[in-house]
């Protein structure tokens, strides 16, 4: 038999000494068990909501003061759908 599993000229055919076995895997309660532990992490006091406003303020101290040049390559990238607009028309808002 060749090393690719095919009978020889000549040669009987024998089974793939190899064969493959499907295997199917469920990590839905892993995953369950994930979520539980990063939530258990943050703690009771943990609040999205203001994690998500720190986040937005971070952003928006990120794209302040830009210089002429800075703001036009973040218009591009705006343009471009890279970056979301944020504030009004300039970045600085």
């Amino acid at each position: 038999m060749s090393s690719h599993g095919r009978a020889l000229p000549g040669e009987p055919d024998r089974p793939d000494p190899t064969p493959t076995v499907d295997l199917d895997v469920d990590l839905s309660s892993h995953e369950l068990l994930r979520r539980a532990h990063v939530l258990d992490a943050l703690g009771p006091d943990w609040d999205p909501v203001a994690a998500l406003r720190g986040e937005e303020a971070a952003y928006e101290l990120l794209y302040s003061g830009l210089s002429a040049e800075q703001q036009r390559v973040y218009d591009e990238l705006v343009s471009a759908g890279v970056l979301p607009r944020r504030g009004g028309s300039d970045a600085a808002a």
